[in-house]
């Protein structure tokens, strides 16, 4: 018989990695990111198992994202890969889809975080504030910040399509 943690992290182990992934725009740190939040879990589950676990494993998530400055010990700092369409077989959906996600990593860590809370979670203010233990306003110029950064990137684009 599986105990509650690990009956936790089988159900909701991918869906975890799917919310670390769009938090921080790589599989690999996602990844890495859902195992340390789950280990520090692992300590205290008895009482995180009692109130709301997926809540407080996804909140944990975000602010060990947003606060994450642990170095990679080798010194490695992973690279920028741009998000391209290759070849003329992607369909115009999966280019806007590419591009977003390249936008998407020009956003500071608060900000990506604020409109992956907002848009795949679909938190209000107060509960996104909750989570990033900030004020609701705060949550909003975040917002605003990273829309405005989005839609001027998605503008030079345009612009430089224009020009050939």
């Amino acid at each position: 018989m599986l105990s509650g943690f690990e009956e936790f992290v089988r159900d909701r182990g991918d869906s975890l990695r799917r919310f670390a992934y769009l938090i921080c725009g790589d599989r690999h740190l996602g990844e890495d990111l859902v195992q340390e939040v789950l280990v520090k879990a692992y300590r205290r589950w008895p009482k995180i198992e009692t109130d709301q676990p997926d809540r407080y494993v996804r909140t944990a998530i975000v602010r060990s994202h947003v606060s994450w400055l642990r170095r990679r010990s080798s010194g490695e700092r992973p690279g920028v890969v741009p998000d391209a369409p290759v070849g003329g077989d992607f369909t115009e959906g999966q280019a806007l889809r590419d591009e977003i996600w390249s936008r998407l990593g020009t956003l500071t860590r608060a900000q990506r975080a604020v409109m992956v809370l907002r848009y795949y979670e679909d938190l209000d203010d107060r509960q996104i504030a909750e989570v990033l233990r900030c004020s609701p306003s705060t949550v909003r110029v975040h917002a605003a910040r990273a829309l405005a950064r989005l839609r001027a990137g998605l503008a030079q684009a345009t612009k430089e399509d224009s020009n050939p």
